[in-house]
């Protein structure tokens, strides 16, 4: 059995609901100070909010949407704190009675200057959980990027902070048999792209990933932020399954090496529509995990019975009561990325109790 080498996954990674008041609220709890917080109103049909220590926190990015960061001045989030955040009074992050969930990563402060690239960087990097946020500036010419993480990242994801009309590109190890000369897109339905002006099809190494000459990763002259995840065991995962079409207890079962705190799933090969369906652990706290959000759209939350999912001790295992192209449909292949609430296995090799 894999041992981990992260025995208390909240450290690094926490989701965390709250009710909006519509006035200045601190959002605390946390067991460490975000660096990455991406906030969405469950209530209401507003835009998801990204924000993260290495850009003033005024200015936020919306995965549902491909324009640039958005200036909410003092109305949005004021501050990342020690164990959490300070929301103001937007509908986006504080709306009067409207419930919110909130996703936490741990990076490593406001960043450094990084020069492994042919394009210098800012890296805020924790390299004990695997996760790198990073701020470049775009050329347009083929280059390659430092992130900060000591090993090859597993999955990437990719915005213009300054130029409207850009998608949120996203680069997965398992996307296909050539992954970096592919892309799923985020803040889209469509299926997925060969796309080699991305990646310039090239795999990241342990200190760069590589970026073509399109224009979403690399307009000249634009503003980035760029999102790195390395794999950590017992911590973190990024791959793939394929569906097998069952319902109930006869739904796929995906192992993960520990109890999922979140997971988002993505088709790449069914048709044109499938959603990126994100599940946590704090919206639903007993299984079934059933509340349903979706990055690429800005509505409000929903518990639609196809696409509901259990977390297990050791992975996740698809529940729903018909058969779900999001989640399950036979033979489709998808990628998840997911996040550990408990180890399968203590780094003492001890296994956990589940909840």
């Amino acid at each position: 059995m894999p041992y981990s080498t992260i025995d208390s996954p909240k450290k690094y990674f926490e989701a965390k609901t709250y009710t909006g008041t519509g006035s200045t609220q601190s959002i605390s709890g946390l067991s460490f100070s975000p660096d990455f917080v991406w906030i969405k109103n469950r209530s209401g049909a507003n835009s998801h909010g990204l924000v993260t220590s290495l850009v003033n926190t005024r200015y936020a990015l919306d995965t549902s949407a491909t324009s640039g960061e958005v200036d909410f001045g003092t109305t949005g989030v004021t501050s990342l704190n020690s164990d959490g955040f300070t929301v103001v009074s937007h509908p986006v992050f504080n709306s009067n009675t409207n419930n919110y969930i909130s996703w936490c990563w741990d990076a490593n402060g406001t960043g450094v200057s990084n020069t492994a690239g042919t394009i210098s960087s800012t890296v805020s990097a924790n390299t004990t959980s695997g996760f790198s946020i990073v701020s470049y500036t775009g050329t347009g010419a083929n280059a390659t990027v430092g992130h900060g993480l000591g090993v090859a990242p597993k999955m990437i994801i990719i915005k213009s902070r300054g130029t409207a009309g850009t998608n949120w590109q996203v680069g997965h190890q398992s996307l296909s048999s050539t992954p970096w000369n592919s892309c799923v897109r985020l803040n889209s339905t469509i299926a997925i792209q060969t796309a080699s002006t991305l990646w310039n099809n090239t795999a990241p190494t342990s200190s760069v990933f590589t970026i073509g000459s399109d224009a979403d990763p690399n307009t000249n002259g634009s503003a980035y932020i760029a999102f790195c995840w390395s794999e950590v065991k017992g911590f973190s995962k990024f791959g793939s399954y394929t569906g097998n079409g069952g319902t109930g207890d006869n739904g796929v079962f995906v192992y993960t090496g520990f109890k999922p705190a979140f997971v988002m799933f993505r088709a790449t090969n069914y048709g044109t529509v499938t959603r990126w369906i994100i599940k946590d652990n704090k919206r639903n706290t007993y299984n079934v995990v059933a509340n349903n959000l979706s990055a690429e759209l800005a509505g409000t939350e929903n518990t639609d019975g196809n696409d509901y999912v259990d977390f297990l001790s050791n992975g996740f295992k698809y529940r729903g009561t018909t058969i779900s192209e999001n989640i399950n449909a036979s033979g489709t292949n998808y990628i998840y990325m997911a996040f550990a609430e408990n180890p399968f296995v203590s780094s003492k090799g001890i296994p956990t109790t589940a909840r």
